[in-house]
């Protein structure tokens, strides 16, 4: 007997070793995500955004039908086209900020300057910041016990929203639009990620003028890339095949200044300071 609950106290523990994503659960919809949605949505159009219009319960209603009558891995781009059709939105230009892995600068960078608008800006960024969502195909509601993984499958219904929404406010850019990258990582340039997938492809060369590529790296390292090394020449040779104008600088002044706002206490901010000229076209 006791060799028998040995064995299978053992069977079960090498099967937690061996497949922990099967057996762990992933989050599900985020409660209350119905008052989350709308209550931003009526903060946007009456404090962040006062001059846009739209109808929050109606936007509501085509997020729930898009979502809560489809399996899990089965919301495409086009099940969002009467959502993102509720809320048209228009931005002026030189103010677009995109980014990559440098979500906490980004914003700080934003917050500071005043001066660009970035996704999470939008209506849209502003309403589903953060949100997890999926529905259930044998019941027509949102799943609250458990959603798959982006990673699970390609029409995840978190997945093709920021993509649609990403693909929207690329297609907006114009003028001088900024890039802002980290160059503390390997391939801070990446065809997989949102910037590299989806808005890169979606730029459009007749409507922006310069693409301002911004690469910042850790006060203290790694320092892996830059304007002349890494995945950086990548993107600005797709940049130049497509007829982009750009440049490119390492270490942006505010950027560095930021950090060091965040952290005085660092050797760097007590002892340098110094700035990059830019490389450009």
């Amino acid at each position: 007997m006791t060799s028998s609950v040995i064995c299978s106290v053992t069977i079960c523990f090498f099967m937690l070793l061996l497949c922990p994503s099967q057996l762990r659960a992933q989050p599900g919809t985020t409660p209350n995500i119905k008052h989350i949605v709308v209550g931003r949505c009526y903060n946007y159009i009456t404090l962040v955004n006062p001059s846009f219009r739209c109808d929050c319960e109606k936007i509501w209603s085509h997020f729930e039908e898009a979502v809560s009558r489809q399996s899990s891995c089965n919301v495409t781009l086009k099940d969002y086209h009467h959502m993102f059709h509720a809320m048209p939105e228009s931005w002026p230009c030189d103010k677009f900020l995109f980014w990559s892995k440098t979500r906490t600068l980004m914003h700080n960078y934003a917050a500071v300057l005043r001066q660009f608008w970035t996704l999470e800006d939008t209506l849209v960024g502003y309403m589903f910041n953060d949100l997890i969502w999926c529905g259930q195909e044998d019941d027509s509601g949102f799943d609250f016990h458990s959603c798959p993984a982006w990673s699970a499958c390609n029409n995840h219904p978190v997945y093709s929203l920021w993509r649609k929404a990403s693909q929207n406010f690329a297609e907006m850019a114009c003028g001088n639009i900024t890039v802002l990258l980290n160059g503390s990582i390997e391939n801070a340039f990446n065809r997989k990620s949102m910037f590299g997938s989806v808005e890169l492809d979606s730029l459009n060369p007749q409507m922006v003028d310069y693409v301002n590529i911004k690469v910042v790296t850790n006060l203290e390292g790694p320092f892996i890339e830059s304007c002349n090394q890494g995945s950086i020449v990548d993107l600005i040779q797709i940049l130049r095949s497509r007829g982009f104008r750009w440049t490119c600088t390492d270490n942006d002044q505010t950027l560095m200044i930021l950090q060091c706002v965040q952290n005085p206490e660092l050797s760097y901010c007590q002892t340098h300071t110094h700035r990059k000229s830019p490389t450009s076209s």
